[in-house]
């Protein structure tokens, strides 16, 4: 564009009658210049044809011929950008603002493509230094020199013009604002990255958080269904049982009824012939004739004969032992179906499986464990062995080698012809020297068997647990986040016992104590076996 027609403001690319930029100019006899459209459009309406701008009224309606050099100055103006919210305006154009596309540092000034032209052409304006459009450009001189801000100060952390570099800034450490400028800038494309990838980091951890959220809801929709099947079914048998126990009483009373109305209709049979007899009787005794009185006496002791009724009578059943035997019978059945229930909850929990071997670093110096680390007993000699912060020193205990934090585990132990032992899960941070007290307070959710026969879940005071039966492979189930710790007799499929509620804040690791040897009386060896995954 040439130097003459950077001098141009935008008002003259302006139509006066629609006051947009020009669509189509013409120019008209008296040398002004309107839309194509708006103009033919005013004469239309108007039946002088008179110029809008200067009032010149034309006798004719005259020719309309394009302004070639506005049309091109017009669409070039319109072609650039109006300057928006957030964006730097040029400072030269009145009415609408365009966008400025540089900003002087010399001249502290912003300009848009138009109004930039002679800083582009003029020998006296090249010279100038001109950057990416900035607002505030006051800012960009020093306020003790008045002079550009060109270098920056890496010892202050500062801007500085040239003079201060000759004063309070003499010794510092100076680099041209553009060096500093392009380090800052690398810094921040960096944290924006790493901004970036955390932003990435925390949408992959809410698609985990949902994609869990949606696995919980799964499983709880999945436990509601089997719940509701479960106890419509237990539902289903207490209403089973309470119809027959109603119905077995109800054909008692039947049979009371149908045996007091048999002899009721015979009694009454009876006394409509004895009413009969009576009549009879009392008719003859009032008769006056001798004869007929003696001959019809002896045909009235002939009569039909009466049953000795003294010993009939009606007995209420006796309904003694009914609604026990009703209630025993519901009770089996519903043992039944809490076996199943159990079973189908053992099965569950088995797949949580995890692979777990003794540490003997940790194990009391009387126990002996097997090479592969699934077996341990006690012995009668105490081995020399190294006292480390992890080994027990007086209570026959050891502890798993893997530890877990999080998530669910499930391993089995065997424990057959034993008489005493402990099993269950501790925390790290446990007393592993002199006597230790196993409850959930001091780390420690675990089970015994005492004196052969003698369930306790290690609480302070314990709970005595009553079992149907001896546990010959005990299943440990933990849930972390839960805080869940459940005990199963895997054979018969039982709930043996709960911790819940639990607050795990540290790793948890098996534990397991086979006991004293008593003289070989629990010489047999925990266990660890493999689950074995039934159909």
């Amino acid at each position: 564009m040439s130097a003459a027609s950077c001098l141009l403001t935008e008002d003259q690319f302006l139509c006066s009658i629609c006051l947009d930029v020009f669509t189509d100019p013409v120019s008209t006899p008296c040398g002004h210049n309107f839309c194509k459209t708006c103009i033919t459009e005013h004469w239309n309406i108007n039946v002088q044809c008179q110029c809008p701008y200067c009032k010149e009224v034309f006798n004719t309606r005259p020719e309309l011929r394009v302004n070639t050099f506005i049309s091109e100055m017009a669409a070039h103006s319109s072609e650039q950008q109006v300057s928006k919210p957030g964006e730097v305006p040029c400072e030269v154009c009145t009415g609408t603002k365009l966008k400025a596309l540089k900003s002087c540092l010399v001249c502290l000034a912003s300009y848009c493509e138009t109004h930039l032209e002679p800083h582009l052409t003029m020998s006296g304006l090249k010279r100038h230094q001109l950057i990416d459009p900035v607002e505030n450009l006051e800012g960009w001189i020093c306020t003790k020199h008045d002079k550009l801000l060109e270098l920056f100060c890496k010892t202050d952390q500062m801007c500085v013009c040239m003079f201060c570099t000759y004063s309070d800034h003499k010794t510092h450490d100076v680099v041209p604002l553009k060096e500093e400028y392009e380090v800052k800038k690398a810094e921040l494309e960096k944290t924006e990255a790493e901004i970036q990838q955390m932003i990435q980091k925390r949408r992959l951890k809410i698609q985990e958080i949902k994609s869990s959220v949606e696995l919980s809801k799964e499983g709880a929709d999945r436990e509601i269904a089997d719940g509701i099947q479960v106890f419509t079914a237990l539902k289903e048998s207490v209403e089973r049982s309470q119809a027959e126990l109603i119905d077995t009483i109800k054909e008692k009373q039947r049979k009371t009824e149908k045996q007091a109305e048999g002899f009721i209709k015979e009694l009454e049979q009876e006394i409509s012939e004895l009413k009969k007899r009576s009549a009879e009787v009392e008719q003859l005794s009032q008769s006056e004739d001798h004869l007929h009185l003696l001959q019809s006496f002896l045909s009235l002791n002939a009569g039909p004969p009466t049953k000795n009724r003294t010993d009939v009578s009606i007995r209420p059943p006796s309904y003694e032992g009914t609604v026990v035997r009703a209630v025993a019978q519901l009770e089996e059945t519903l043992n039944d179906e809490i076996t199943n229930l159990f079973e189908v909850e053992l099965k569950r929990v088995q797949q949580y499986e995890v692979d777990v071997t003794l540490d003997p670093d940790t194990g009391h110096p009387e126990l002996i464990l097997s090479d592969d680390g699934k077996q341990v007993k006690h012995g009668d000699v105490k081995k020399n062995l190294p006292d480390n912060p992890e080994r027990f020193d007086t209570c026959v205990n050891v502890l798993a080698k893997q530890s877990f934090s999080s998530g669910r585990f499930y391993y089995e132990v065997q424990v057959e012809e034993k008489t005493d032992w402990y099993l269950g899960v501790v925390r790290e941070s446990i007393n592993r020297k002199g006597q230790i007290t196993l409850t959930p307070q001091n780390g420690h959710w675990t089970i015994c068997l005492r004196n052969d026969n003698e369930y306790n879940a290690c609480t302070y005071p314990a709970v005595r647990l009553s079992l149907k039966s001896q546990p010959q492979k005990v299943g440990v189930f933990v849930d972390y986040e839960e805080g869940l710790v459940s005990f199963y007799d895997v054979d018969a499929a039982a709930l043996i016992y709960s911790f819940t509620g639990c607050s795990f804040t540290e790793k948890l690791y098996a534990y397991f104590s086979p006991g004293l040897n008593h003289g070989g009386k629990n010489s047999a060896p925990l266990i660890i076996s493999p689950v074995n995954h039934t159909e």
